[in-house]
Order: C-alpha cells, then structure tokens, then sequence
C-alpha cells in the first residue's frame, strides 16, 4: 500500500528528521561508546587479533583491569542511598517543605530509586553518559497515575548537537527512540488497536522501510563478543509472529504557554491562572465588571514549558504539555566536553588496558618458550620429524639421530629484564589513579598503613576524587527532583496521603489537598484547602544528600569525643552507631528523660512537702506549747487568785484575832483600872 492511504502527519515527520540529524550527528560517539561497554564487559580483542595471536601460538587472555575498578567506583558513589531533601528558604515555608519532602521520598520508593540511580551511575562511568527520566505512570494508583522516574538507556536519546549546556537547557530538544515490538507497542497504547486492517499491515511496512526502520539504537561491537549478549547480538533472535519493529520517537522541546497573574485588589491576594481557566472567568459579567473598574487586575505573561509528542512512523500517539520549564530527561554527564557527546572513565583507560593485555601476551608468550625449548637439528638427522616432535614431548622417550650430520642444540630465550614485569602493576596504579580508586579502599591491606589512624586519613584524602565525581551526580539529582516537584504541582491536584514506612516499621504520613471547613462571621461553611500544592511558588530548595562511604568506626569515635566532653547529646552520639532500632532506642531514652523529668518534679514537690510538712509541725508544737503555756497561766492565776484570797482571809482573821485581843486587852485593862480605882476609894 502506498504511502497515501496512510497520511504522513506533518508533526511526525518533523521529529523524523531531527531524528535522523541527530542520529547522524552522533554516530561517532555511539562506536566509541560502545568500545568502552566492550571494555567492561572484558571484550578487549578485535577477532583480527585473537586470529592474529592464535596463528603465532599466543594467548589472548584479557588482564581485566577496568572492571574491578569501575566496580570499585560504583560501589563508592552508591554506598548510601540517595535522598531528595527539601529545604525552605524562609520561615513560612517549613511546613510545605516537610509535606514536599514526604511527597518526594514516596516517589523515590515507588519508583526503585536506589536501582535506578545504582543504573545511571554505571552508564555514567562506563560510556561517560547516564539519563534520568521523569514521567507520569498514568496506570498507577487505580488510574490516578503517579509520578515516578527511571533510568534511560543512553543510546536511546539523541539531543541538539548545538547545546553547550550540561543539562542540555539550550537544547532545541530531545528526542527518545524505543523499539518495540507490534505486540509491545499494542499492550502499551490501545489506541492502535483501533487501525483498520486493511492500514495494519502498510504501517508496519511503512515503518520498516523509512521513517520507522528497526535497527536497534544498541550499536554493534567492533570487538569479539563471544559469549556476550547485549541488545545489538540478540536483536534478531527472535523472528515469529507478532515480533515486527516499530521505532517509536518521544520528543521533548520548549515552547512559550501563556499564563495570567490575576490580582484581586480588595482582597490583596494574587493567583496564577492558566488560559483555560482565565476564559472561564471572562465570560463573567460579574469578573468583566470588576475588571473594568480596576477591582481585578490581569496581565499576561509567557512562560516556558515543555512539550512532550509521541509518534510511531507517520502517526501521532499523543500530544501533551508538561508542567515544567526543564527537559524531563536529565543528564548525569561524566568528563564533560561542552557538547552533548562526553567522555566515561572506561575511555581514559583503555589504551592502559590494552597495553597491560599485550603486556601479558608477550609474557605468556616468553613462559611458554621457556618452558617448552626449541630444537634445532642438523637436515637429515631424523628421518621422521613427526615422530620426533612426539618424542620430544615424552620426557622418558629415547630418540634416534645420526650424528653425522652433527649434533642438535637448544637456543634459550633471552630472559626478561625485571622492569619488564613491574610495567603491568604501573599500568594498573594509573588506571586506578584516573578512576580515583586505589587498593586501599579495596580492602586490599598490603597497601594500607600500619596505624589505625593513618589508614582513615588516607581513606578520607583518597576519596576526594570520588566525592568531586558525586557532586556531578548530585547537581543532576538536584535537576531531576526539581523536575518531579513541577511534575507533582499538576499532578496531584486531589487528596492524596503519602506514606512512608521506615526500617524500623514506623510510618511517616503527609496529606496534600486536604479538605476542611471553616465558618465564617454569619455561621456559613467555608471549603478550604489544607497542604495545595497546586497553586502558590514556594522558596524552597532541593538538595540530594551524600551517597559516599563513610569510616563508622572513625566517625563513631569522633562523635563519642564530642559526647564525652558534652558538645552533643547521646542522641546525636546513638545516630552513628550499628544499632538497629535508633528510632526506637532514641523515643526510649526521650521517654526515660521524660520519666526521669517527672520523678524530679515528684521528688521536689516531696520536699516542699517534707518542707511544708516540718513548718506545720513546728507551728502546731509552738501552738501546742502555747496552749499549754496558757493554761498553765490559767492555773497559776487562778492560784495566785486563791492565794491573795487566802491570804486576805487570813490576814482578815489575824487583824479580827488581834481586834479581838486588843479588844479584850483593852476590856482587862479597864476592869483592871476600874478594880485599881476601887480600891483605891475603898
């Protein structure tokens, strides 16, 4: 079928071109790279050279040298699992940032983080360009969609060969290749399900001999890959129905969308409005006349976004406009070139490698003449030279030679000059050297240092080569969790819980979106939102943290030093150590404080009582004694009352006895004068 019965769309056709451009433009880099991936993979001989050494009895045994340490180095950069982290810029965004950063965690879960980044670093190490790809899963979450990200395999995109930016920000795009089988590309996208059958087949056909051809982005080796299977050496295995290619082409590029920024004067509160909601209100007489009278202020401003086609040969999957002014494929680029075609660390040290692989064949080579010695013989000595060199190889054998002709002799290699043996060890300190990777961080102890403490120092100095290698991975980490913040901001524009479950089984839990009601002067219910993150800019930043190793035992000494002399808590000391349940062991001792806190109180508050207790005891003795003290001056006055009475009574008695003798004293007296006086008549 002609191409007519199927329209060429003029969209597809566009990214067809700059597919085919790019493609071309990058050809280079494609054989490059995938020397590099042979040299990992430990293909390190054309077959003209392991035919070339077989003809002279030589081994084409490969000393793989880079393997171990791009191992060694991925297994540096990925010790500790990344985290995206989020930090507010100002006072009035903490609480955001704690949501946004529950949201992000959730994303790195569901999306394999820890595998996926493990990916992008072995593509960044090994052909000097690792992707990662942020998207929406639009099946996940019962049809909800999420969004997740993943790694990309970097021979499947293809990028503006005129950008001079690391992420590819002046890029004109990016275009993202698949190949997919009929049956594939079916199960993802039902809509081509619904092409008639007659336009079934003149696609695939289409497909197949222009726009859409079926070589596999996984460029061939140009070394020998025997017993080895990447996409290039198994694209064509399987050959059975349902099994056609289709080249399917994703491309990103920057357009200008128009946004609105709607300021509501009497309110005094401002809002980001997109057209299609900004036309809504337009046909409001009630917006128009506020409008008019400067109540609502519009501007229009044009900000950047990316769009995201998909096509498959001549058709149009989908269109859609992605919520965010970065490219969603972001690129993790090793030794960086200022094009979008950098270098991996495999690239520095192959030529090293191929000299410690000749080294060793020329070695084997010289062991091999040593230990089998030549024989030269007169001609005509033995008549039989097959025989022999089968005696020859019997070290009991008894040979017949007429010596007539003369007698055979044995020329001995020369031997080999000691430095010719120490070249291999250099070449493998120089791979190491350019990796940033030594034998000491390998465990190896021959080459650590006697004491403890110069062994950690080392290990620190040592590894400031890798850490600067991290930073590049961070500044693309930083990209890529920016680029899921904006994502998300569109996304999740309804209530969502995101859960975080921890090692140790507790749970961290955010809501976004969350619907609340408030009432108003009048009793009405107001609808609010609690945690949207679909509306508002906040100053936040995004920062992934360190995924170097560490010395535990070191920085476990450090921090007990610091502990010890009270520059920290016990807390900050326990975070260091192997213990399991931190968590667990960190809410104990804040329960233990809070305990021990209590009891303080308690036992002051026993005091005051002991305290409270002792004065009452004291004032009801002093109480006491003065009661008693009352009563005894009760008594004693009542006795000094009865004394004085008593004692007037008896006064009063002795003064009437004394009356009373004066009295009859006086009466005697008289009597006696008046005897004396008689007798005195008489």
């Amino acid at each position: 079928m002609s191409n007519e019965k199927l329209p060429q769309d003029a969209r597809a056709l566009k990214i067809s071109e700059l597919f085919k451009r790019w493609s071309d433009a990058r050809r280079n880099w494609d054989d490059k790279a995938r020397d590099d991936i042979d040299f990992y993979l430990g293909n390190h001989w054309t077959q003209e050279e392991v035919d070339e050494l077989a003809s002279r009895n030589q081994s084409s045994l490969s000393m793989d040298r880079l393997y171990s340490s791009i191992e060694q180095f991925k297994a540096i950069v990925t010790a500790k699992p990344p985290k995206f982290r989020v930090y507010a810029r100002e006072d009035s965004d903490h609480k955001m940032s704690s949501v946004i950063n529950t949201m992000l965690e959730y994303i790195w879960d569901i999306s394999d983080g820890n595998e996926v980044f493990k990916q992008v670093v072995h593509d960044y190490a090994v052909t000097g360009l690792g992707y990662f790809h942020a998207f929406l899963d639009t099946e996940a979450d019962y049809g909800r969609g999420e969004i997740k990200f993943s790694y990309i395999d970097p021979f499947r995109v293809y990028v503006d060969p005129n950008s001079r930016h690391r992420y590819f920000d002046d890029a004109s795009g990016i275009v993202v290749s698949t190949i997919l089988t009929k049956e594939q590309i079916v199960d993802m996208y039902d809509q081509l399900q619904e092409i008639p059958e007659g336009l079934e087949k003149p696609l695939i056909e289409y497909i197949n001999s222009g726009i859409g051809e079926t070589d596999e982005d996984y460029p061939s080796s140009n070394y020998n890959t025997e017993g080895t299977f990447t996409p290039a050496e198994i694209k064509d295995q399987d050959t059975g129905p349902g099994t056609e290619k289709y080249r399917m082409l994703t491309h990103y590029e920057k357009i200008k969308v128009p946004y609105f920024r709607v300021f509501d004067a009497d309110a005094g509160t401002e809002r980001i409005m997109e057209f299609q909601e900004i036309q809504e209100l337009q046909n409001s007489p009630e917006f128009q006349a506020a409008v008019a009278i400067g109540d609502i202020q519009v501007a229009e401003v044009k900000q950047t976004r990316i769009k995201c086609t998909t096509t498959v040969g001549q058709v149009i999957l989908f269109e859609m406009l992605l919520n965010t002014d970065q490219y969603p494929v972001v690129p993790v680029p090793n030794i960086w070139t200022n094009t979008p075609y950098p270098m991996g660390d495999v690239r520095k040290g192959r030529d090293m490698q191929r000299y410690i692989n000749k080294m060793v064949s020329l070695l084997t080579a010289h062991a091999q003449a040593s230990a089998g010695l030549k024989l030269l013989i007169p001609q005509g000595s033995v008549s039989d030279m097959e025989q022999l060199e089968r005696d020859w190889a019997n070290p009991t054998a008894t040979i017949e030679y007429d010596a007539s002709f003369g007698e055979p002799h044995f020329p001995a290699p020369q031997p080999l000059a000691g430095t010719i043996m120490q070249l291999p060890q250099m070449l493998e300190r120089y791979i190491d050297l350019n990796m940033g990777i030594y034998e000491m961080q390998q465990g190896n102890p021959e080459a650590a240092p006697k004491t403890a403490s110069a062994t950690m120092q080392l290990e620190d100095f040592g590894a400031r080569r890798s850490k600067s290698k991290l930073r590049d991975v961070e500044g693309s980490l930083r990209r890529l969790g920016t680029v899921i913040y904006n994502l998300a901001k569109k996304q999740y524009d309804y209530q969502k819980v995101f859960r975080i479950v921890q090692p140790n089984n507790d749970i961290n839990e955010e809501t976004i979106n969350e619907q609340f009601q408030l009432y108003d002067d009048k009793g009405e219910a107001i609808q609010q939102l609690k945690n949207d993150i679909t509306v508002g800019q906040y100053d936040i930043k995004v920062v992934g943290n360190s995924t170097m190793p560490s010395n535990k035992w070191a920085e476990f000494q450090i921090y007990m030093e610091a502990f010890q002399t009270g520059l920290i808590d016990k807390t900050e000391a326990l975070k260091k150590t192997e213990v399991f349940d931190k968590e667990g062991v960190i809410k104990r001792f804040s329960e233990i404080a809070q305990m021990q806190s209590a009891i303080q109180q308690y036992e002051q508050q026993v005091k005051d009582l002991k305290g409270d207790l002792q004065t009452a005891r004291r004032e009801t003795d002093n109480a006491r004694q003065r009661a008693e003290l009352e009563k005894f001056k009760g008594r004693l006055g009542e006795k000094e009352h009865q004394t004085k009475a008593d004692t007037k009574v008896a006064i009063s008695k002795f003064e009437h006895k004394v009356n009373l003798e004066g009295e009859k004293l006086r009466l005697q007296n008289q009597m006696n004068g008046s005897s004396k006086s008689a007798k005195e008549k008489s």
